[in-house]
């Protein structure tokens, strides 16, 4: 029972702070990742835990849109990379998900010490555009321009899959994977013109925006496509 309550305070947290970045890219207030002062607390332990679910993406405003992150903010983030650092047998998703919130940590303080070798893709090659899209979805923090790494790379080698991959969540009505999966396509090139991705993340909207994830990925996608400043 404990378990599923400290459950659910995360799902909640994770969506609260999803909102929160969603409001700092549609240009409102700052977005906050923790309550200062609480970080070692279990509320404040909850808080590391959705920055970390959330990934790189806590500190997307600053990213996309060149706005100093709050001090406050950085420190929990960072701290939030100190305290979940992947396990040896860790799935490559979790392996490059840290990977992304190390290298945003290094791009927003140089002053960081957080260094992390990139970790392999070649599991991407050979995976089926089914999974290929399932595991971007996952990865959508990494779709950034002028951003590369191994799994940018192999994106950009597969945009009919992930385009394929892209209409099937759609059609499973599988939202988060549809807005990650978009997310992705803005930045691909060879991505088939019959695709309409403008009209599909505009009903991705539609059908998922009540869902603070799904909003996050789609605005994002948005921004990339506009040419947010990187």
């Amino acid at each position: 029972m404990e378990q599923s309550g400290t459950s659910t305070l995360l799902q909640g947290a994770v969506q609260d702070l999803a909102s929160s970045v969603v409001s700092a890219l549609r240009g409102g207030d700052h977005a906050r990742a923790a309550t200062p002062g609480v970080v070692d607390s279990d509320a404040g332990g909850i808080a590391l835990a959705a920055v970390r679910v959330l990934g790189s993406d806590a500190l997307l405003p600053s990213v996309l849109l060149g706005t100093p992150p709050d001090p406050d903010e950085l420190a929990v983030f960072r701290k939030a990379v100190e305290s979940f650092p992947p396990r040896a047998d860790a799935a490559p998703t979790v392996l490059w998900s840290h990977w992304a919130m190390a290298r945003t940590l290094r791009r927003l303080d140089p002053s960081s010490a957080a260094g992390e070798a990139e970790p392999g893709a070649d599991w991407l090659d050979g995976a089926s555009w089914q999974v290929l899209t399932h595991q971007l979805a996952v990865l959508a923090p990494l779709a950034l321009p002028g951003e590369e790494c191994a799994v940018t790379r192999a994106a950009g080698r597969r945009p009919v899959d992930v385009a394929r991959g892209f209409v099937r969540a759609v059609r499973r009505r599988d939202w988060r994977q549809a807005a990650g999966a978009g997310r992705w396509l803005t930045l691909l090139d060879g991505v088939p013109t019959t695709l309409g991705l403008e009209a599909g993340l505009d009903f991705v909207e539609l059908m998922g925006g009540q869902d603070p994830q799904v909003e996050l990925q789609v605005r994002a996608a948005r921004l990339l496509r506009a040419g947010a400043p990187v």
